[in-house]
C-alpha cells in the first residue's frame, strides 16, 4: 500500500464511461438531470446522503434528486465513503493528497481533516489502495462541483465493511468533523442482479431498515442476506456520524432500478437517494 503524497492528484478514470468526458457536455447533462427531478425540499437538515454510483444514464436522475436538496447548503467539507469494487485491502483508505480530478476541474481534498482522520486509528490509512480504479467516489464529484463553489472533500474507500469497521469510521468522522460544517455521502447501490419484482421487494425491505436509523440492524441484516446494499458499510458509517450530529429521521427522495431505465427486467440493480436528517422535535 503506497501512502499518498500531499501534492498528488487522483486523475479521472471513469469519465467517458460512467459520465461524459467533455466539460460542456457534462455540465449540460448535470443540468438536465437536476431539471428532470423537479422541486422537492427535505423536511429536515441533511447530515448524510445516500447516493447511487452507476452510470448516469441509469442512476443519474436518482442521484440528482438527492444532490438537488443541497443547493442552498453551506458546508465546508464533505466526506465521501465508497465500497471497494476493484482490489482487496484490509482497513479504511483515505486519499489525503491534493485533489480529485473530473472534467469539471479539481476538487480539493481537505488535507488537514483527512490527516486527522488517518491519525484517529491505525486501521485508517493514507493510501492509494481502493482509489486507483474505484468509480464509486468519482461519480459523485461532478454533482458536487455543479452545486458548490468552494467545498472540499475527504475521499474514503472501505476495504472491509463489517460492523467493527463501519462503527469505527462513523465515530471517527463524527469526532474529526465536529468542528466544521460538514456532510457525509455514502456511495451505494442497492440489490444486484435479481429479477425486477424480486429486486423491488428486496430494496423496499432495505429502505425500511434504513428508516429505523440503526446501524447495527442494517449490518446484521445485510450479513444475513435479508437486505442488500453494496455500500452497506459506508451507509452504516454515515448513519452513525449523522446521528452523532443530531440526525433523527430518514428521508427518501427517489428510487428505481436499472430495469426502469433499460427495459431489461431479468437482472436489475437497485438505486435510492435518501438522507439522514435532523428534524426538530
Amino acid at each position: 500500500m503506497r501512502a499518498v503524497r500531499s501534492d498528488e492528484v487522483r486523475r479521472s478514470v471513469v469519465a467517458g464511461m460512467f459520465y461524459p468526458c467533455e466539460q460542456e457536455v457534462l455540465e449540460q447533462e448535470l443540468d438536465r438531470l437536476f431539471d428532470s427531478v423537479g422541486e422537492c425540499e427535505a423536511v429536515g437538515e441533511i447530515k448524510a446522503l445516500i447516493s447511487p454510483h452507476a452510470g448516469y444514464q441509469y442512476s443519474g436522475k436518482i442521484a440528482a434528486a438527492g444532490y438537488k436538496q443541497l443547493q442552498n447548503y453551506d458546508v465546508s467539507t464533505i466526506a465521501i465513503i465508497s465500497p471497494n469494487h476493484h482490489e482487496y485491502f484490509d482497513g479504511i483508505s483515505v486519499f489525503a493528497g491534493k485533489a480529485y480530478e473530473t472534467p469539471l476541474g479539481l476538487l480539493q481534498v481537505d488535507q488537514g481533516l483527512a490527516e486527522a482522520l488517518v491519525n484517529y486509528d491505525d486501521v485508517i490509512m493514507s493510501s492509494w489502495s481502493g482509489h486507483l480504479a474505484e468509480h464509486a467516489v468519482e461519480v459523485q464529484l461532478p454533482f458536487l462541483q455543479r452545486i458548490f463553489r468552494d467545498v472540499k472533500i475527504i475521499p474514503i474507500v472501505m476495504g472491509r465493511q463489517d460492523y467493527e469497521m463501519s462503527v469505527l469510521l462513523g465515530e471517527a468522522l463524527a469526532h474529526v468533523l465536529s468542528s466544521v460544517p460538514f456532510l457525509v455521502i455514502a456511495s451505494s447501490d442497492l440489490s444486484h442482479y435479481h429479477p425486477y419484482h424480486e429486486a423491488i421487494a428486496i430494496d423496499s425491505d432495505t429502505i425500511s431498515t434504513l428508516e429505523h436509523l440503526d446501524e447495527t440492524e442494517l449490518i446484521e441484516r445485510i450479513e444475513a442476506h435479508q437486505c442488500e446494499a453494496c455500500g452497506g458499510g459506508p451507509i452504516a458509517a454515515a448513519m452513525l456520524a449523522a446521528k452523532k450530529a443530531g440526525a433523527n429521521h430518514t428521508e427518501v427522495f427517489a428510487q428505481c432500478n436499472s430495469g426502469d431505465v433499460s427495459g431489461d427486467r431479468s437482472r436489475v440493480v437497485g438505486y435510492v437517494s435518501a438522507a439522514f436528517t435532523r428534524v426538530p422535535t
